[in-house]
């Protein structure tokens, strides 16, 4: 076998325990995740066993980085976050957070258009928005709001809710979210009037 080739497959192990123990995952959890028995992940990360395709692709996904990172990467990694944004519900939505579970970040891009019609949408959950650029309009239950930059609200899933533009113009807002129903804490008290703390 080519050297250069052993030298690589010698570097996935390393580069395997590297990321666990950066994620601060135990072998337990990630053998669930993967279906890989703990005993051929200690193997793996300690280089008694040789990667291949078929044990190398639930770990690239189960640590949410792609498959290059875990073959080719150098040892210390490349510190940038490479984003890649997707499209759904008519906006742009951009991923900040990798680590699976726990609380994700996200940045929505909602351009300029006409105005649309709610549909909302219940899940399990908790999220907060923050507006960052334009106007959002926001239905959650009963409630029509309309955010201005600067605004935040937070609220549970389980409500009926939409957002989109207000008024035609593109909107910009971050949201964090937690499937698992965790609260933001937001320290600073709101104007009278402002839509928060829902």
């Amino acid at each position: 076998m080519d050297e250069n080739l052993d030298d690589v497959l010698a570097a996935v192990g390393p580069r395997l325990k590297a990321l666990r123990l950066r994620r601060d995952v135990t072998l337990t959890a990630l053998a669930e995740a993967t279906g890989i028995s703990v005993s051929t992940l200690s193997r793996l990360e300690s280089g008694q066993r040789r990667p291949n395709l078929e044990l190398l692709l639930p770990l690239a996904q189960a640590h949410q980085v792609p498959l290059d990172e875990l073959v080719g990467a150098p040892a210390t990694g490349d510190p940038r976050v490479h984003l890649r944004p997707l499209t759904a519900h008519g906006m742009t939505i951009i991923p900040l957070t990798r680590k699976p579970g726990g609380i994700q970040a996200y940045k929505h891009i909602v351009p300029a258009g006409p105005a649309e019609q709610p549909n909302p949408q219940v899940h399990e959950g908790y999220e907060w928005l923050y507006v960052l650029n334009g106007k959002l309009r926001m239905v959650l239950g009963a409630r029509d709001l309309v955010l201005g930059a600067g605004e935040a609200v937070e609220f549970d899933t389980r409500v009926p809710h939409w957002f989109g533009r207000a008024d035609g113009q593109a909107v910009e807002f971050l949201s964090l979210f937690g499937s698992q129903g965790e609260r933001m804490h937001v320290r600073a008290r709101p104007a009278a009037g402002k839509a928060t703390g829902m």
